[in-house]
């Protein structure tokens, strides 16, 4: 009987020690702390987030080249909304008051209780007409932002947009991203979000009952101060990136420049391009779909995610293999009689050069001597190790970047092809040789390249071995991006690779050169064109360089389509670049050539889709078939002739759908 007593007692006690526990932590909470209160959501105090100001970017010379530009989003809370003036609002936005009550109904949809938008960057007169009423509609507030400003109202591609984010965006944040937030979609500003957004803000704001704020609650105890983005300085100099977007103005094709010692992007440039400001504002869903939807695609990033064969600037790297395997040397001749015979096929030559030497064959761009190169290369094993001796080659050639990602620091990057021999043995059931695959000798078949990776190549040879990895951004904020200093070495003597350059020098700057309108007074240009073979039109005009040729400054690649010869389109564009680059302004005669280059309009006709097709029977749908396989699999054994004459590129009327960039006026 005492036990039982004892024990109720023992309860009692407890009973009493957890009512006074709470007792306590209640007189805690409603007396002694505010933080229940201020978390709390009230009619008169509100957590207001104040966005941060996206990081500036600027070019290596300091200009500003993304700024930031203040705008105003009004707001509401629709579980807040009480009966108010339709018409007043809709004149204070300069909208209809249809608008009003769309954006109204849009809002409850998304959420009756959170504050989401009513009406996105209104003006600068809307806010101001809108503040000497807003006491007038409650559950209505303004909210600042800035928006993106493109300065000089280029690289659209290389910048990308910002854009509000959706529910993917949101899951993946980890509770950063709220909806109504905008991030980096594309470009530079995707690649370097989480450096450029910076951190969100909270201000805990007190509303008087006439919907006014009356300032931060406890004089901003609680708050939480916005922290604006990193600063980023790129590696672009807008000088020629202006210049260059000029030059390939209704023309389609890429241009890609890069500093040789640093792997810095000097210039990227997509055409067509678009002014980045369209993207912008309230008309950006609008003006992205015609981007999207137009038939010369300027959406795409054509400096990374374009593929072309290298065609013939893919001889210098040839060449280099052949020093560093032994097959041939400075001296080596091989006869052209404008043709090489590869089997029973005849690969052409543009020239009937007669016995001609490395130096004279990269200056003139010989294929036959470059045929010889090849065939000594893959067959240098014997005959029956061919398929080994040219996965060797072709692992060799991948390191100076063909076929793999160079990784640079902007998304959707793509990678070339380039067939290692497994992929032939497939094809082939293992019977094949260096006949077969004679066109990758000069840059076709089966082998293809982005600008990038082409231009890269080109800062190798610059560099006598190496590359330093392209990258856009150098620095955030004061601090230098430490991990573009690595050497990536591509295993060729150093020795071999002034003669290939001395052959490039002569293709520039020799009475015999393919390149020799492309001079620059006073500065010694390397480069070599090239003419790649296109099966759907005229062909594609190519140039690489660097300049000048001891300790360089700028590797440059240049692919201009359906253009033709290298000399004639992408070799001027490139030395037109490289002289703005190096001596701040084209000088002389070259100054009107450059006007007369803008104003070149090679962009193909399109096809006319009104017009009737005819049907295909099943007939013509099994001999499109076979065509077809056949091209997929022999494509490397049909080396189309490549035309000795070309005419110069007729003008086609312009197409008023790609004018999206505005002409630009250096200053």
């Amino acid at each position: 009987m005492d036990q039982l007593f004892n024990r109720k007692y023992i309860v009692q006690g407890l009973f009493i020690v957890i009512a006074l526990i709470l007792l306590g932590k209640l007189f805690y909470i409603q007396i002694i702390s505010d933080a229940a209160f201020v978390s709390a959501e009230s009619n008169v105090l509100r957590k207001i987030y104040k966005y941060p100001a996206r990081g500036a970017i600027l070019d290596r010379n300091g200009k500003v080249i993304v700024q930031n530009e203040p705008v105003y989003d009004l707001m509401v809370t629709p579980t807040e909304v009480k009966a108010f003036d339709t018409l007043a609002l809709a004149q204070a936005l300069e909208i209809s008051v249809d608008d009003v009550r769309k954006n109204l109904r849009k809002a409850r949809g998304k959420s009756t209780y959170q504050s989401t938008p009513f009406l996105k960057q209104i003006s600068v007169q809307s806010y101001a007409r809108l503040q000497e009423i807003l006491y007038r509609f409650p559950g209505f507030r303004t909210q600042d932002r800035t928006i993106r400003h493109y300065p000089d109202s280029v690289g659209g591609q290389l910048f990308g947009f910002v854009k509000e984010v959706d529910s993917a965006d949101i899951a993946k944040s980890e509770g950063f991203y709220r909806p109504g937030d905008y991030k980096g979609k594309s470009g530079i500003e995707r690649s370097y979000e989480d450096i450029l957004r910076g951190e969100k803000g909270v201000v805990n704001t007190v509303y008087d009952v006439h919907n006014t704020p009356q300032g931060s609650y406890a004089d901003g105890k609680y708050d939480i101060n916005a922290v604006s983005g990193e600063r980023l300085i790129s590696g672009i100099d807008m000088r020629i990136q202006k210049l260059g977007e000029e030059l390939m103005m209704n023309k389609v094709g890429a241009v890609v420049a890069i500093e040789p010692a640093t792997g810095e992007v000097l210039a990227f440039i997509s055409s067509p391009g678009y002014d980045p400001n369209l993207l912008v504002g309230r008309s950006q869903g609008n003006n992205y779909m015609s981007l999207i939807g137009n038939p010369y695609k300027p959406s795409m990033v054509r400096p990374i995610q374009g593929r072309y064969p290298p065609g013939s600037s893919f001889k210098p790297i040839d060449a280099l293999l052949g020093l560093q395997e032994g097959v041939i040397d400075v001296n080596t001749t091989f006869n052209c009689p404008g043709y090489y015979m590869a089997g029973n096929h005849k690969v052409k030559c543009e020239h009937v050069d007669g016995n001609i030497s490395m130096r004279r064959g990269i200056a003139r761009s010989c294929n036959t001597y470059f045929c010889h190169v090849f065939q000594k290369l893959i067959t240098r094993n014997g005959m029956k190790n061919q398929r080994q001796t040219y996965q060797d080659w072709r692992d060799k050639i991948a390191k100076f970047g063909f076929g793999e990602k160079l990784d640079i620091d902007l998304p959707f990057e793509k990678a070339g092809y380039f067939y290692n021999s497994d992929h032939y043995d497939k094809i082939y059931n293992n019977r094949w040789g260096y006949t077969t695959v004679i066109s990758q000798a000069i840059g076709q078949g089966e082998i293809t390249a982005t600008p990038l990776q082409i231009a890269n190549a080109m800062a190798i040879i610059a560099n006598r071995g190496y590359y330093i990895k392209p990258h856009l951004i150098r620095a955030m904020g004061d601090k230098i991006k430490k991990e573009y200093v690595d050497k990536n070495y591509v295993g060729i003597d150093t020795k071999h690779f002034e003669p290939v350059i001395d052959g490039m020098q002569d293709c520039v700057n020799s009475p015999w050169g393919t390149a020799i309108l492309s001079r620059i007074p006073d500065v010694v240009l390397c480069g070599k064109t090239g003419t790649v073979q296109n099966p759907h039109g005229k062909n594609h005009s190519v140039f690489i360089g660097f300049a000048p040729r001891d300790n360089p400054k700028i590797a440059i690649a240049v692919i201009v389509e359906n253009a033709g010869f290298g000399s004639t389109y992408a070799a001027p564009i490139a030395s037109y670049m490289i002289e703005k680059y190096l001596k701040g302004t084209v000088t002389g005669s070259r100054a009107a050539q450059v006007e007369w280059m803008k104003n070149q309009n090679l962009l193909p006709v399109l096809k006319d889709k009104t017009k009737p097709v005819k049907a295909i029977t099943k007939a013509d749908s099994l001999l499109i078939q076979k065509a077809d396989s056949t091209k997929k699999v022999k494509d490397s054994l049909r080396i189309r002739s490549a035309t000795i004459k070309q005419s110069v590129a007729t003008k086609p009327k312009p197409n008023k759908t790609v004018q999206l960039e505005k002409p630009v006026t250096e200053k």
